[in-house]
Parts: C-alpha cells; sequence; structure tokens
C-alpha cells in the first residue's frame, strides 16, 4: 500500500499540479483502483469569458474515468487547449475534493486584454526585404492607419473589429465574427465587407519581378462582401463554409497596358465565390506548433453563374507535421500546394509562388505566376533560451512577457505551372532554397524571424519576417 501511495505522489509532483490536502482515507478507493472518475469541471479567474465556452474547450467530460498514470498529461492537453483559444495569457489545471474515486478538474484562467487600438504601419510590399533593397524603403508604399478590435465581445470568444486605412493602399474595412450560435456550441457565423482603391497598380510581371503602373488619380477600385458558416462539433475539427461576391474596376489605361489583366479587355468584373475550408489542427500550440499535426483542405469556386465574369475550381491542401526529436530539438515538414481549373484566367488570378504565405525562403525577392504549385519545407529548431521579464508601468497581470529564442536550420523545394510563362525563368522547373536562422516568439502570437537564405541562383541574402514559416 505504501508502494502505491509513493506512486500516485510522483505522478502528481510531475504534472506540475498541487493535490489539496485530504483527510485520511478520503482518496482510498482511487488510489486502489488507480483512477478517478470525473464529478464536475470547474472554472475560476473568468469574469468575461463565459464558463459554458471555456467548458467546451476541454476534452474531459463529468462522468469521465482518467486512469491515474494518464491524468498529467490529460490535464497538461486541456490546459494547452485552453490557451489556444488566445482568451487567457495563462492557465494552471488542478483535481479537487476527492471523494472516493471521484474528484472536480480545476482550471484557473488569466483573461488577456481584449481592447485594442493600435495604428497600422503596413507595407504595402509582400514582404520587408523587397520594400528595404528593391523600392528603397520608400515611405510612400507604407500605409497607415488605425484598426481597432473588441475580442470576446460578448463573453463567447466572438470578435468585432474595424480598421481605415490610408497611404499606398485606402481601404476600410468592418468583420464580426461569432463561433457559437447554438447552446451546443457547434456552429457560428461571420460577415465581413470591405473597400479599397490605390493609385499604382501591379498591371504585369516581367522577368518574375512584378510590374508597376501609376497614375495621380485612382487606378483601381475594389467591393467585397461576404457571409461565413463553421461548424465545429469536436475541438480539433473545423467546418467552414464561405460565400462572398466581389467587384473590381480599373482605369482604361490599365487594361490597354495588359488587356489580360482583367481578361478580354475589361475594366470591370464582379462574380460571387463560394468555398468550402476544413481545418483540423492537433498540436501543442495553434500559433507556433511544435508538436502534432496540422491540416487546411479548400476547395472553391469562383462563378456560380452565367452572369459572373470569372470562373474557375480552385483545390488547396496545406500540412504540416511537427516533431520533439530531443531535448529542445524539434522538426517540421509541410506542403504547400494548389491547383486551379483552367488554365487560362486573367492576370489577377494567376497568382502562385511569391505571394502572402506561399513562398520558398531565399526567394522573397521574386514572384512565380500560374494556375498550380507545390512547395515543400523542412525546419530543423533547437531551443536556446526561454525567460521572462516585466514591462514597467503596467498592470501586474500583463506586466510579464514571456521569450523563447530558437535557431534553426531549413530548406525549401517547390514548382509553379504556367501554361503561358512569357519571359519567366522560374516556372516549370524545380526550385530549392535554404539557410539557417532564429525564431523569437512571445505572447499575443507575435513572432520574428530572422534568416540567412540562399537559392538556386547563386543569391544569398538576411530576411526579416513576422509570420510562422510553416
Amino acid at each position: 500500500m505504501l508502494k502505491r501511495c509513493y506512486y500516485l505522489l510522483a505522478i502528481v509532483c510531475l504534472s506540475g499540479f498541487v493535490l489539496p490536502k485530504l483527510a485520511d482515507g478520503q482518496n482510498t478507493t482511487a488510489k486502489e483502483n488507480n483512477y478517478l472518475v470525473v464529478r464536475s469541471i470547474q472554472v475560476t479567474g473568468n469574469k468575461k469569458t463565459r464558463t459554458s465556452v471555456i467548458i467546451r474547450e476541454v476534452s474531459a467530460v463529468p462522468g469521465d474515468t482518467i486512469f491515474l498514470k494518464d491524468l498529467s498529461s490529460t490535464l497538461e492537453a486541456c490546459r494547452k487547449q485552453l490557451l489556444n483559444t488566445s482568451l487567457f495569457l495563462n492557465v494552471t489545471a488542478n483535481v479537487k475534493n476527492w471523494d472516493g474515486d471521484h474528484a472536480d478538474l480545476v482550471f484557473d484562467v488569466w483573461e488577456r486584454w481584449y481592447t485594442f487600438a493600435f495604428p497600422i504601419f503596413k507595407l504595402a510590399d509582400r514582404n520587408f526585404n523587397q520594400w528595404w533593397v528593391e523600392k528603397k524603403h520608400s515611405l510612400s508604399r507604407v500605409n497607415i492607419g488605425v484598426s481597432g478590435t473588441q475580442g470576446n465581445l460578448s463573453g463567447r470568444n466572438d470578435e468585432l473589429s474595424a480598421a481605415i486605412q490610408f497611404g499606398y493602399t485606402q481601404r476600410f474595412a468592418l468583420q464580426y465574427n461569432l463561433p457559437y450560435i447554438d447552446k451546443h456550441f457547434r456552429h457560428g457565423l461571420g460577415i465581413i465587407a470591405s473597400y479599397k482603391r490605390n493609385r499604382e497598380v501591379n498591371d504585369s510581371t516581367n522577368l518574375n519581378k512584378q510590374a508597376f503602373f501609376r497614375k495621380d488619380e485612382f487606378l483601381r477600385q475594389v467591393y467585397s462582401v461576404g457571409l461565413n458558416y463553421s461548424y465545429r462539433r469536436a475541438i480539433n475539427t473545423r467546418h467552414q463554409v464561405f460565400l462572398t461576391y466581389n467587384y473590381e474596376k480599373v482605369m482604361d489605361s490599365v487594361a490597354i497596358l495588359n488587356p489580360n489583366y482583367l481578361g478580354k479587355g475589361r475594366t470591370q468584373i464582379s462574380y460571387f465565390e463560394l468555398t468550402y475550408r476544413l481545418n483540423y489542427i492537433k498540436a501543442d500550440s495553434w500559433v507556433f506548433p511544435l508538436k502534432g499535426v496540422s491540416i487546411l483542405a479548400e476547395i472553391s469556386k469562383k462563378g456560380l453563374g452565367p452572369w459572373d465574369d470569372i470562373h474557375d475550381v480552385r483545390l488547396r491542401l496545406n500540412m504540416a507535421k511537427f516533431w520533439e526529436l530531443g531535448k529542445k530539438t524539434y522538426g517540421a515538414v509541410g506542403i504547400r500546394a494548389q491547383t486551379k481549373f483552367s488554365n487560362n484566367q486573367p492576370y489577377i488570378n494567376q497568382q502562385a509562388l511569391g505571394y502572402s504565405e506561399d513562398y520558398l525562403r531565399g526567394l522573397e525577392y521574386y514572384v512565380i505566376d500560374g494556375t498550380s504549385f507545390a512547395i515543400l519545407k523542412s525546419t530543423l529548431r533547437q531551443e536556446l533560451v526561454s525567460f521572462k521579464f516585466r514591462l514597467p508601468i503596467v498592470p501586474k497581470k500583463f506586466s510579464q512577457v514571456p521569450v523563447r529564442i530558437f535557431a534553426k536550420a531549413f530548406g525549401d523545394a517547390g514548382y509553379a505551372y504556367n501554361k503561358y510563362p512569357g519571359n519567366s525563368f522560374l516556372n516549370n522547373r524545380l526550385l530549392y532554397s535554404g539557410g539557417v536562422g532564429f525564431d523569437i516568439v512571445s505572447f499575443y502570437d507575435t513572432n520574428l524571424r530572422l534568416e540567412y537564405s540562399f537559392n538556386q541562383l547563386g543569391e544569398k541574402g538576411l530576411f526579416l519576417h513576422t509570420s510562422i514559416d510553416l
């Protein structure tokens, strides 16, 4: 019996959770059977977030049986899942109120600051290096404005955001997302509306470089309004459907310079787009995963009727696998692939490699247009240091800033297909790149990447990014 008590005590200590002091014999049955039955799930510390929303993210439910050997991993998985909601700065988990083989699971949460209003200072170019080197860090290519976000508006993890932006691109946007509209917390709705206009247009590509046309008047205007529906039965899988109406208009001079910009020499187009997305993620972190897997699959149809000006069917797949290879050593492999049918698309519908997050590290200065592409990425990370520092003149709850720094080595390979490559020298051929660098990660989903990369063209350089690389 004494050995079993030591065994139980060791399990609890290793899990990092402290059990309250129990009266003699109070948990005798649990220790003899080596399991506990969950009596209830309790939440403390939440002032804004509804308790029902928090409990929905916990995989354990009242009545579950948890073997004591699995207690540590079960509580840690629940704790990380609550952190992945981005609602909390910290979460602790505990087991309390033992009575025979029954006990309560208690989660104490530290809520984030949910109201943000901050200035916009955003580069118009695809990445920092393109703006700094190729565009001579011109301030005329910077967007400024103000953005406001009210997260967790009603305590149901819903978010209302608005933005007013001036500079290179004038933009006005309003968005609201409500993840749960039913009592079972499975169905959600969202709406978005935006308008933007530019005096400069990326009207073509020359030798894998974007070409721009500029005039004093506004050359391009884009309107967009959309609805989305989400369904999330379990914790790790989410289904979403998006229906969007898009309208774009350009000046005659743009269509004259490149008749294929909107296709067939048109100066305006409109179309509906319907998209289904499946998102599955089971990882230690949804923002900066080091262990686990993530999958995103999409099928999209532009043009739902003869009245639409653009028609295509798009298939997309993003997959990534993350491993812990050793003590503070992590590996990751990911693939990003997309194809469109048909291959005859206007210029604005041919963005492949080099846009958004679809690029090879080391080829940031280039764009590779096409209707299909695939990228394979691999990264090896070693955590160097993890620490916290305190911000002055900040409420104690938000003053502790965690920082983790990783050294890494990486390699990428990719391919982009274009039926009409023109003078592109990077289309329809295997591409590869690699390098070393550092990842600096903190809370509020911030990530800074410093990378020294090379590519098959013999080019080398130091690159700066603020998003995860897989």
